[in-house]
């Protein structure tokens, strides 16, 4: 079996299980670096070992992350129970690196502020509805135009995380400037079918089961990209999204401009939304929902700002001045 058919056999299974592209690409790549870390040779020829081996030099001497780690060790197995259809009964054996615990960096409400007074544009919308909504940067990169719902207020999110979809919350902040966005979204996109194109992805078999949906208004990304794109896998000029690196090197920036003395990133204003729901008296159980966590104990780290458990022990130097 060439390479080049064992990337395709992998192509179409991840497809076959709807993961994202961003996952299909991952795969590849991790997959691809065993192959060539093994002098490349099939991996119908390798087992336990060269995993290990693998695996070891990327902590001993890559030093990555052990969610980079983990992440290899997941496409591997992936190309082994899924593509090659091996039994891989010693696959329980090899060990897992433990991802450590972090305490999520948390804005202040004023620094939140000071923040956001950074942006204008499209990237403060984006920003805004990362911290406004709770949504994580590629949930809101991805929103299409049907699911903003502006008469009930509120976001509908698609196969989100874990393929779940989920409501969030429309910030009456935004509102108004969004409206006036999606109108100049819908004037580019008419200029775009005018000049023949205005098509864009769809996901999973919706193409074929709706064959003009990728030409719709309602299915146009709200936020997109400046230029077209041109697909060489169906030959077909589309409109992508605006690329997450915009709005994350926009953040950087305004992190610095606000003279913020924190580690923040988008992410860390999703970590702000469900920090000040909390302190704002809000049922963890809701606040759960909003962000999409399967389980209320991975919402229970943002408790740590406030003023319950051990956060709210008063220290014995500040009551011996007191």
């Amino acid at each position: 079996m060439s390479g080049i058919k064992l990337v395709a056999l992998i192509r179409k299974a991840i497809r076959v299980k709807h993961y994202s592209y961003r996952t299909e690409q991952t795969y590849i790549y991790r997959i691809k670096k065993f192959i060539l870390f093994n002098n490349k040779r099939h991996p119908n020829e390798m087992g336990e070992k060269e995993i290990n081996r693998f695996l070891t030099y990327l902590a001993v001497n890559r030093k990555v992350a052990a969610s980079t780690q983990n992440q290899a060790l997941c496409a591997i197995l992936f190309l082994y129970r899924h593509v090659l259809k091996k039994q891989i009964g010693w696959i329980d054996k090899l060990e897992r690196a433990k991802n450590p615990k972090t305490i999520p960096v948390v804005l202040s409400g004023k620094e939140v502020e000071s923040v956001l007074l950074q942006f204008q544009g499209v990237v403060w919308i984006v920003v805004s509805l990362l911290y406004g909504s709770g949504l994580r940067l590629m949930e809101a990169l991805r929103l299409r135009v049907k699911d903003i719902d502006f008469d009930y207020n509120q976001i509908t999110l698609r196969d989100a995380k874990g393929y779940k979809d989920r409501l969030s919350l429309l910030p009456m902040a935004v509102k108004e400037p969004l409206k006036k966005h999606l109108q100049r979204v819908k004037f580019l996109h008419q200029k775009d079918l005018d000049e023949g194109y205005g098509l864009v992805y769809l996901p999973y078999a919706l193409q074929r089961k709706y064959p003009h949906a990728n030409s719709e208004w309602i299915w146009q990304y709200v936020f997109p990209a400046s230029t077209r794109y041109y697909d060489p896998d169906d030959k077909i000029h589309r409109r992508h999204h605006l690329h997450e690196s915009v709005v994350q090197r926009a953040m950087k920036s305004a992190v610095h401009k606000a003279g913020i003395q924190k580690k923040a990133s988008c992410h860390t204003l999703r970590h702000s939304f469900a920090t000040h729901l909390l302190e704002n008296g809000y049922d963890i159980r809701t606040v759960q929902e909003l962000l999409g966590h399967s389980d209320v104990r991975t919402t229970m780290i943002y408790t740590h700002v406030l003023n319950k458990g051990r956060m709210g022990v008063q220290s014995p130097l500040d009551k011996s001045i007191n």
